[in-house]
């Protein structure tokens, strides 16, 4: 063999090594584990939530429905389904009636798949969201709720069905930006030559508080009773009603913020050695911090707008994933990407059909008040379980 031959041989196994061992944590056995469970959860918790209904099926027949060939091997009706059927129309130019589905098939992905993919998409939002929060913050108890997120999006839920109720139809984008609107508050009252952690949770307290107060005001000009149970749906998280109009509304962003978070791994890891230690290899703290919590946002905001405030998703499933794959960001998020939407898919199941089960009534519970149930006595068992629970 040549030098030029020996050279190149000698150059690959290198090369593939180094890639290997870049993203050979994503075969973490304990990553694995977890991200193999929680996708068990979401496919039995799914195919349980699209068995039941006012028109019964078995398991069975549901599984049959969602794997239809008709659906799955076609994608005119595919892309009717995730992009809607004028964009599928303009990019298929197909003009005709679309095939006909068994009515199996057709309640399964018209009425119960998308609120399954809407609860898997809010699981992972809030998870991601909460994930970051608490690097940025460096605070283990750093949530929406905490940074005033959720208190914002739920005032502008509040005053838009209250006092502009004919903007109704835009509930859900006014509630991403009353998100927004509530972060950059709590960014400029913590902004002192620079933010720190921990005046990002003070002012996220002091914000979330106001906020709070207001909403309870605004219930008190509610003369409307339906007014009020729409308001308490959103305020409380509900996924009663989603369709693909809701999955179409959050898909991309939860898109855009998983990969950023994903990529922005490496920077978390850095904040949560310290500021000092940060700056030393060269990061822009602010410019870092802000534009992670940006994203953090950006997911609350995405799930806030199509499921409204779920209590306790943003918490603890970083604690879960966290005590199950160790503190490194780059494992935590994968692990919030699956570990999310196996609880919100779960707990919906929960809100669906609990009250059938308990009582033997026909009627459900907003999501946030099944999470809100598990996450309380779980966070609870983490406090008497840590002496040291609050700075990470």
């Amino acid at each position: 063999m040549s030098r030029e031959g020996s050279a190149v041989g000698g150059g690959a196994p290198t090369r593939r090594s180094k890639g290997a061992s870049r993203f050979g944590w994503l075969l973490d056995p304990k990553l694995v584990t977890v991200a193999l469970g929680s996708l068990a959860v979401i496919v039995v918790a799914g195919l349980v939530q699209v068995s039941f209904g006012a028109y019964s099926m078995t398991v069975g027949e549901a599984w049959r429905a969602v794997l239809d060939p008709a659906v799955l091997l076609d994608p005119r009706w595919l892309l009717n389904f995730l992009v809607g059927e004028e964009l599928m129309r303009a990019v298929t130019g197909y003009g005709g009636e679309l095939p006909e589905l068994a009515r199996e098939t057709l309640i399964v992905w018209n009425i119960r798949l998308p609120r399954v993919l809407v609860g898997a998409l809010v699981g992972v939002n809030l998870g991601v969201s909460g994930a970051i929060f608490q690097a940025v913050t460096r605070n283990e108890l750093a949530s929406p709720f905490i940074l005033g997120v959720s208190s914002g999006a739920g005032l502008m839920i509040l005053l838009t069905l209250v006092v502009f109720g004919s903007l109704s139809a835009f509930l859900p984008l006014i509630a991403a930006l009353g998100g927004s609107v509530a972060f950059l508050i709590v960014y400029a009252i913590a902004w002192k030559n620079g933010t720190s952690p921990v005046r990002l949770v003070l002012a996220g307290v002091i914000v979330g508080t106001v906020f709070g107060s207001l909403q309870t005001a605004l219930f008190f000009f509610a003369d409307d009773i339906a007014v009020v149970q729409s308001a308490i749906q959103w305020t409380t998280g509900s996924l009663t009603g989603t369709d693909w109009t809701q999955v179409r509304l959050a898909l991309p962003w939860t898109i855009v913020a998983a990969l950023l978070s994903v990529a922005g791994s490496r920077q978390l890891n850095l904040l949560l050695l310290g500021e000092q230690t940060a700056k030393s290899l060269g990061m822009s703290i602010e410019k870092v911090r802000f534009a992670l919590s940006g994203v953090a946002v950006l997911a609350a905001a995405a799930s806030i707008a199509v499921a409204g405030i779920v209590s306790f998703v943003g918490l603890i499933v970083p604690h879960m994933v966290r005590n199950l794959v160790g503190s490194d960001y780059k494992k935590l998020i994968v692990g919030c990407l699956f570990v999310g939407p196996a609880l919100m898919v779960g707990a919906d199941v929960g809100a669906r059909l609990g009250m059938s089960v308990l009582t033997g009534a026909d009627a459900q519970i907003p999501v946030g008040i099944v999470t809100g149930l598990v996450g309380g006595p779980y966070f609870l068992y983490l406090m008497r379980r840590q002496r040291n629970m609050g700075e990470l």
